[in-house]
């Protein structure tokens, strides 16, 4: 069999991290690419795999991170550092913004990794999920076949710095008791209860990640996002655990609702009725006592009875990743991360279309509000609903017939009106916020990677700081 030379790592854009490499630079060693992009969520399901295997095989792979873009604000260099900085990845990152890397080792979707041996040939490649699998007994064949070529030794890694203040990376926004406020604290692995005027009023969770119900300061998440309140208990998408989790603020506990901790998959027919795991829950919303959840990682959305058995059931999604419209069951979604309710709607940011669906409650239709789906119908463009553009929305917020928006990779809020059928924007320069929320005067939104809460006045679209404090 012929033997295929790796593409030298090289492009016009350099290294994130860990920078500059050349193959030579490894020779002697097996080397694993990642090629992924920061925006799927596919390619975070994979990276607790890269660890593992980087962790295992230490004395004698390296692996090197190429991010090949499929957003326009995912090829910005600082926005991907950004992304290494919240993700804690601690090999090499090179920037291939153009996908010029991506042609040459012939990849066709995200995440796909590929192998190269110590002789800097390439010995196979694979795509999607279920990495350490497939890649575990390659690199054991590979370290049996080139014993005698393998330059033993830990390569030196180093996780990336940056400066945040008393949040890092807030993610979702939902409203608490008496004029109260739940943020999820994201990189903090925690939830903060706080008040109109920035006083924080509580720590949900002991800012460890972890999966561990208990007191409310025992208990540990990992990586939580979205959140729901009905007195006297806060829900929250506790997403790197894949788990609904609920926090009684009356009694002082959290228990776990739905998730054992892995990502469970279903897909077209299978296990409507019965209760199934959430993948990557991103997002959730009350309507009465149902809860709905965005179960990014499986392209789904879930609903909870609260009233009832508290588990999750499927109720809208076929697991397959597209834009298609169609009655509850049959429909497609793209990485659903946001979910407000108003009137008989739900509301969904169907994040990697860069799109808006709607899900009539009682018919069940799924339809699209914003947004083509095609693989580059994302901009930035206001005006009528039928030309206007989002880049990769991620939160959604309802009061009456507005539709609050953070449009996540255009750095800015934007209101769609529902009864004018026109979108315009609010204001922007943020860095990739990540939710609205409506509460009295003010629209409240996370700008999550400059670690800030900032708010809106509704009437005359001034915005401010929230400082936090204790």
């Amino acid at each position: 069999m012929a033997k295929i030379k790796a593409p030298e790592l090289r492009t016009p854009f350099g290294w994130v991290h860990g920078g500059p490499h050349q193959l030579a630079d490894f020779r002697g060693r097996l080397v694993l690419l990642e090629f992924w992009t920061l925006g799927c969520i596919n390619c975070h399901h994979i990276l607790p795999d890269i660890k593992r295997l980087q962790a295992e095989h230490a004395d004698t792979l390296v692996v090197v991170g190429v991010h090949s873009a499929k957003f326009t604000s995912e090829q910005q260099t600082r926005n991907i550092r950004k992304a290494v900085l919240k993700f804690g990845i601690d090999y090499p990152v090179i920037n291939d913004a153009d996908l010029g890397l991506w042609e040459q080792y012939a990849i066709r979707a995200w995440p796909t990794v590929v192998l190269i041996d110590p002789e800097g040939n390439v010995l196979g490649q694979h795509s999607g999920e279920g990495v350490y699998k497939v890649l575990k007994p390659e690199i054991e064949r590979a370290e049996q076949r080139f014993a005698d070529q393998l330059v033993r030794g830990t390569w030196i890694t180093e996780l990336p710095t940056g400066d945040h203040g008393f949040l890092r990376f807030p993610t979702k926004l939902c409203p608490g008791p008496e004029g109260s406020f739940f943020v999820a604290d994201s990189g903090n692995h925690r939830i903060l209860k706080v008040s109109e005027a920035g006083k924080v009023e509580m720590a949900l969770g002991n800012g460890k990640p972890g999966f561990q119900d208990g007191s409310l300061m025992e208990a540990e998440f990992r990586n939580p996002q979205g959140l729901a309140w009905l007195a006297p208990e806060l829900f929250v998408a506790d997403t790197d655990n894949h788990a609904i989790r609920s926090v009684n603020l009356a009694t002082g506990e959290v228990t776990t609702l739905a998730g054992s901790g892995t990502m469970g998959y279903y897909w077209d027919d299978d296990r409507w009725n019965e209760p199934v795991d959430p993948n990557s829950p991103w997002d959730l919303a009350l309507v009465g006592e149902e809860l709905f959840i965005a179960s990014a990682g499986n392209h789904q959305i879930l609903r909870m009875d609260l009233s009832g058995d508290r588990k999750a059931y499927r109720w809208a999604g076929t697991g397959h990743e597209s834009l298609h419209d169609a009655n509850r069951q049959d429909a497609c979604f793209n990485q659903p991360s946001g979910l407000t309710q108003a009137g008989l709607y739900l509301y969904v940011a169907d994040t990697e279309a860069s799109a808006i669906r709607t899900i009539h409650l009682i018919t069940g239709q799924v339809g699209t509000l914003l947004g083509t789906g095609g693989k580059t119908a994302w901009g930035d463009a206001d005006g009528i609903f039928d030309r206007a553009l989002l880049q990769h929305p991620v939160g959604v917020a309802a009061l009456g017939d507005q539709l609050f928006i953070a449009d996540t990779y255009n750095d800015k809020v934007k209101l769609a009106d529902l009864g004018r059928e026109r979108t315009k924007t609010l204001a922007g320069g943020f860095d990739e916020p990540n939710d609205v929320m409506v509460m009295g005067d003010y629209i409240y939104l996370t700008n999550t990677h400059q670690h800030r809460i900032t708010r809106i006045h509704r009437t005359n679209f001034t915005s401010e700081v929230l400082s936090l404090k204790m």
